[in-house]
C-alpha cells in the first residue's frame, strides 16, 4: 500500500498530515485547551428527547444567523424511552445509559428556536417521517440561502451506505414562533468512491458523513468540508516516516496504528447551487494517528483558514493519545499546508477527570464552541455517573495566530446569532 502522500498522485493538492508526532505533544488538562467541568446539577433541555450534534442555521460565509429576531438550531435526537420494557433493568428501573448508547440507530433531524440564543423551543421533526431515503438523519448542517427564508439542509443519509444528500425548504416565522415547511424531495449527492475515500466494502468500520458547504472568502467558489477515511482494504495502509513525523528516539514503533486512517475529505460544486460536486482529495489525513475527524468545518480569520473537527481518545492510534474534544489546524489558503494548532492540534479537550463531559464541539466564528453533554460523574470515583443527551455550556475561545486560549464560560446551549435576517 502506498503511503498518504504517494497515494493521491498528481493532483490538485497533496493533503496536509496530522503525524504522530503532533499528536505526541498533545497534553490533558493544560487549562488554556480544557473545557471547564460541567456540574453534574445540568439542566436538560427537553425530558422527552436526547439531543447531541448541535447545527446552528448559518449562511455560507459561516456566520451563525437569526431569522426575523428568531435563532434556530437543528439537533440530532431520539426519544427517551423510560417505560420501554427494553430498557428496564431486572429491578424494572429505566436503563437510561443502554437508552442513551442506542441512540444513534433512531437519530433524526429536529429543530429548536429561541428569542435569546437560549433556552430552546421544541420545534419537531424537520422531514416528515418516511421523506429520508435511509432509517438514520446524521449530522449535517443547514444553510439559510435568502431572505426568503429557503434553507437547504445538508445531512448524511444513512443504513443502508452512507450518502451526503441535502433537502430544500424554508423557514417561517410569526410572532410566536418558527415552523419548518418543504423539506419534501431528498436529493442525493455523492458516496466514498473507494479510490480517495473508503467505503464500506474496504471498512467495516469506514466513516462518511457531517458535510458543512461553505464559500471560500478568497475564489468565492462552493465548497464542502466532510470526514473520511482514506481509501484502501482495512490494515493495507503503511505508516511511513511522513506519517510518522519528527519523532524522538524510541517513538518510531508505529504498533497497529495502520488501522486507523481519517481525513477530512472536501468536494468543489459544479454548478451555483450545490446539486452537481466532484469529489477532491482530502485537505488532511491523520493516517497511524486517529480514526476519526468528525464534524469538520472552517473559521476564517485575518485572512487564515481554521480547520476545526472532532475526534475521540478511543479512535486514537497505538502509542498516541489525546482527550475527546475538538482539533484544529491552520494555514494561509483553501488547500494548506495546515499545521497544527498549539503545535499538537488539541483546541478543546475534557478534562481528565471527567473525560466523557462533553463531544461535537462546533466552533463559531464569533469565537463561541457550542456542545453537547454526554455524561458527567456524580461521584469522586467516578463509577457513578449522570447521562447527559442535551446542550452544554458554551466555551468563550480566542483564536491567536497558531495558538488558541480557553477564556470564558457562557450559559448552557448558549448560541447567539451573528447576524439577523429579516425575511421578505
Amino acid at each position: 500500500m502506498k503511503t498518504t502522500t504517494e497515494k493521491f498522485g498528481a493532483t490538485p493538492h497533496q493533503p496536509s498530515l496530522w503525524t504522530r508526532a503532533d499528536a505526541l505533544k498533545v497534553r490533558a488538562d493544560d487549562p488554556t485547551t480544557t473545557q471547564p467541568l460541567v456540574s453534574a446539577d445540568f439542566p436538560v433541555l427537553n425530558n422527552d428527547v436526547f439531543i447531541w450534534d448541535t447545527m446552528p442555521l448559518r449562511d455560507l460565509d459561516g456566520n451563525v444567523t437569526s431569522v426575523d429576531g428568531w435563532s434556530v438550531i437543528f439537533t440530532l435526537t431520539a426519544d427517551r424511552h423510560p417505560n420501554d420494557p427494553q430498557y428496564l433493568d431486572e429491578d424494572g428501573n429505566y436503563d437510561i445509559l443502554r437508552d442513551w448508547n442506542d441512540r444513534h440507530g433512531r437519530a433524526k433531524m429536529y429543530y429548536w428556536f429561541s428569542r435569546t440564543g437560549k433556552n430552546w423551543e421544541f420545534g419537531g421533526r424537520v422531514m416528515a417521517e418516511g421523506v429520508s431515503p435511509t432509517a438514520r438523519e446524521w449530522a449535517g448542517t443547514p444553510i439559510l440561502l435568502n431572505d426568503r427564508g429557503e434553507v437547504d439542509l445538508y445531512y448524511t443519509a444513512v443504513t443502508p451506505g452512507a450518502t451526503i444528500v441535502k433537502v430544500r425548504g424554508r423557514v417561517v416565522t410569526t410572532e410566536h414562533g418558527v415552523s419548518m415547511v418543504g423539506f419534501e424531495k431528498v436529493k442525493p449527492l455523492f458516496e466514498a468512491d473507494g479510490k480517495m475515500y473508503q467505503t464500506e466494502a474496504q471498512n467495516a468500520f469506514w466513516g462518511f458523513r457531517d458535510p458543512w458547504p461553505f464559500r471560500d472568502p478568497k475564489d468565492g467558489k462552493l465548497y464542502m468540508l466532510f470526514e473520511g477515511n482514506v481509501a484502501g482494504e482495512r490494515g493495507s495502509h503503511k505508516v511511513g516516516e511522513a506519517e510518522i513525523g519528527d519523532v524522538p528516539p524510541g517513538y518510531e514503533d508505529v504498533g497497529n496504528s495502520r488501522f486507523q486512517t481519517a481525513c477530512v475529505g472536501i468536494a468543489v460544486a459544479r454548478d451555483a447551487d450545490g446539486d452537481d460536486w466532484e469529489m477532491l482529495p482530502p485537505l488532511l489525513t491523520a493516517v497511524g494517528v486517529n480514526d476519526q475527524t468528525e464534524r469538520p468545518h472552517f473559521v476564517f480569520q485575518d485572512g487564515k483558514y481554521y480547520l476545526f473537527t472532532i475526534s475521540h481518545t478511543f479512535t486514537y492510534a497505538d502509542g498516541v493519545t489525546g482527550p475527546d474534544g475538538v482539533y484544529g489546524f491552520v494555514a494561509d489558503s483553501l488547500f494548506g499546508p495546515y499545521v497544527p494548532l498549539n503545535g499538537s492540534g488539541l483546541v478543546l479537550g475534557n478534562p481528565s477527570s471527567q473525560p466523557f463531559q462533553t463531544y461535537s464541539h462546533y466552533v463559531m466564528p464569533n469565537g463561541l464552541v457550542t456542545s453537547f453533554i454526554d455524561s458527567v460523574p456524580t461521584d469522586e470515583t467516578g463509577t457513578q455517573i449522570r447521562v447527559g443527551g442535551t446542550e452544554a455550556p458554551t466555551v468563550g475561545m480566542k483564536i491567536k495566530g497558531l495558538q488558541t486560549f480557553v477564556v470564558a464560560e457562557y450559559d448552557y446551549g448558549y448560541i447567539p446569532p451573528m447576524l439577523d435576517v429579516t425575511l421578505k
